[in-house]
């Protein structure tokens, strides 16, 4: 179980910091939700307590692990299926994982995509969001600015 002030990640929404544990009544059953705060878009999350493991919820990385996603974006190998319908579905599948060197192939994939071909507006939808979720996360476990790790990313995906 997490506590007030804990970073932690939401695999669909980014990182976040705990802001309060509350318990509150939703179609009339009462459960503890964690009220995560989420610094990239101001946004507030709440996350059942019982669900979070099937959810994915985990604690944030740490600045060595953000050196290591950054390091690896680089030699991202990305091969994708030209049908739109599946690629959007792999894609959605490697952003639910949450694993960050996933959510790096979605948008390094979509990048080049975008580069050769453009992106539907469903899929420059996701590279968006793709985009904020590692953000975010790099941006707690490193304690350093929004701006400075989009830069680092861009740079690494060139």
């Amino acid at each position: 179980m997490f506590r007030q002030g804990d970073k932690i990640v939401h695999p669909m929404h980014g990182a976040g910091v705990v802001e309060n544990i509350v318990e509150q009544k939703v179609n009339g059953v009462t459960r503890e939700y964690y009220v995560l705060k989420l610094p990239v878009r101001s946004m507030v999350v709440m996350i059942p307590v019982d669900n979070c493991g099937e959810i994915g919820v985990r604690p944030v990385i740490d600045s060595e692990q953000a050196d290591h996603v950054l390091e690896q974006l680089s030699g991202i190998e990305v091969e994708f299926d030209p049908n739109w319908n599946r690629r959007y579905r792999e894609n959605m599948e490697r952003l639910k994982s949450g694993d960050l060197l996933q959510v790096a192939r979605v948008i390094k994939g979509l990048m080049q995509r975008d580069g050769e071909r453009g992106l539907s507006t469903g899929e420059r939808k996701m590279l968006h969001s793709a985009k904020e979720i590692l953000i975010s996360e790099i941006v707690l476990a490193q304690s350093v600015s929004y701006e400075d790790v989009e830069q680092r990313i861009n740079t690494a995906l060139v």
